[in-house]
């Protein structure tokens, strides 16, 4: 019975005689099961090659028009335009100050004074001695002048008298009335007098336009001089604003001595104020005078500002990698702060309709994979403007188009398409806006 396939049971452990016979599994396994089983296995291979025809899924994004906006955010500092530090310009010891910080002044305000009684003094001396000069040459011209003129007039007229005597003595003498001794006593006198009128002259010249004249009037000018540098001298004690504007830092107290040079008082001259950041170099090529730009500050978050670029340093700093960029206000906001840290987004472009892919669908060439019949197709394209994001497609592709962005997936490759799942091409609804961040201290 073993040799048939058949072996014996005792009946009594197999009551209800299920075992009674024992068959190989494949023996007692109908036609009809196999033929399921083989069903299921071509089912399933053709499966596994359907979906190995339609390849395997990739993300794309559909390109769309929409309007697009590149910006670069940076960080940047407040200044006023004119910031100075006050100092004194000579030795002396602080009298008083009378400003603290945030305090407004006014324009020849003085904010700090230096002890000046001994400058004050000499300038009272100074003062005097002007007075002393002015009087002598007062008295020059009132007394010494018209005496010399009064002596020259003088000296004139006794001249021409001894003249006219020696001219009557010769006739005299020519007629015989006179002898030799009498001419020349008149001759002697004519000559005298002659050399009286010439020192008469000389004195009032002298009294008038020289000598003495001068001398008075150069004492006058050395006078007013001295009285000038004493009251300059007086002037430098007082530490005075050179326009209107706000007191930022107070660097000194009474008693204190100070020397030439030394910064008293720190303050902002009023005038527009500005915003200077320091600026990546590698977006230099991004920004012109004019952009717009928006500040806001951490302190007033829904407060934001509008500004313009005034200016781009001509210079890179080689220790930062940055460009200097400063900012005018078109409307000083009121919550501006001098050294008030803001952020700055500048405007660098901007198009109303564009054409922007993710930044990642991008490849050498410029190339992107574009979905045809199925299949990830090869396009050239010509790129715009670009963020950190985005990139904007100006030729090569249609609107509407499907783009892969899985970068590994080879051109001629049979794809399925899915959405993709991140696809954020800007800061707006649409996905249309493209910021740059470039944060740089």
């Amino acid at each position: 019975a073993q040799h048939q396939g058949l072996t014996r049971i005792n009946p009594t452990n197999d009551p209800w005689g299920i075992l009674r016979t024992t068959q190989p599994v494949a023996a007692r396994m109908p036609r009809k099961f196999w033929f399921i089983v083989i069903a299921i296995a071509v089912l399933a291979g053709a499966a596994v090659l359907a979906l190995r025809l339609r390849g395997p899924e990739v993300e794309t994004v559909i390109a769309h028009a929409a309007p697009l906006v590149q910006t670069v955010v940076v960080t940047g500092r407040v200044a006023s335009q004119a910031r100075v530090f006050l100092g004194a310009t000579i030795t002396g010891r602080v009298q008083d100050v009378r400003y603290r910080e945030g305090a407004t002044v006014r324009e020849g305000e003085a904010i700090v004074r230096l002890e000046d009684a001994e400058l004050t003094a000499g300038v009272r001396q100074a003062d005097a001695q002007l007075r002393t000069a002015v009087a002598r040459l007062d008295s020059q011209n009132r007394l010494a002048g018209p005496v010399a003129s009064r002596q020259e007039e003088q000296a004139r007229a006794n001249a021409l008298t001894a003249e006219r005597e020696r001219e009557r003595y010769e006739a005299l003498f020519r007629r015989g009335f006179v002898g030799q001794s009498r001419l020349d006593e008149a001759r002697r006198a004519a000559e005298v007098a002659k050399s009286q009128e010439l020192a008469a002259q000389a004195q009032a010249a002298a009294n008038l336009k020289g000598g003495e004249f001068e001398q008075a009037r150069t004492r006058v000018a050395e006078a007013r001089a001295a009285l000038a540098l004493a009251r300059a001298r007086l002037e430098q004690t007082r530490i005075i604003a050179p326009g209107n504007g706000v007191v930022l830092a107070r660097l000194v107290e009474p008693g204190q001595i100070v020397q030439p040079g030394a910064r008293l008082i720190e303050m902002s001259v009023d005038g527009p104020v500005q915003v200077v950041a320091q600026v990546d170099e590698k977006f230099l090529g991004q920004l012109k005078p004019g952009q717009a730009a928006g500040v806001a500050a951490d302190a007033f978050p829904a407060q934001p500002a509008i500004a313009r670029v005034r200016s781009i340093a001509p210079l890179v700093d080689a220790q930062r990698a940055s460009v200097e960029v400063k900012f005018s206000f078109d409307a000083l906001p009121a919550w501006i702060t001098n050294d008030m840290t803001v952020s700055i987004e500048i405007e660098t472009a901007r198009r109303e309709r564009a054409i922007a892919l993710p930044g990642e669908a991008l490849r050498a060439g410029p190339t992107v994979l574009v979905l045809e019949d199925g299949k990830a197709v090869v396009r050239e394209v010509k790129t715009g403007i670009r963020t950190l994001t985005t990139v904007e497609i100006l030729e090569g592709i249609a609107e509407g188009a499907t783009v892969v962005t899985d970068p590994g997936i080879a051109a001629g490759v049979r794809v399925r398409p899915i959405p993709r799942r991140t696809h954020a091409l800007g800061n707006t609804g649409s996905g249309a806006e493209g910021i740059t961040r470039a944060m740089v201290g």
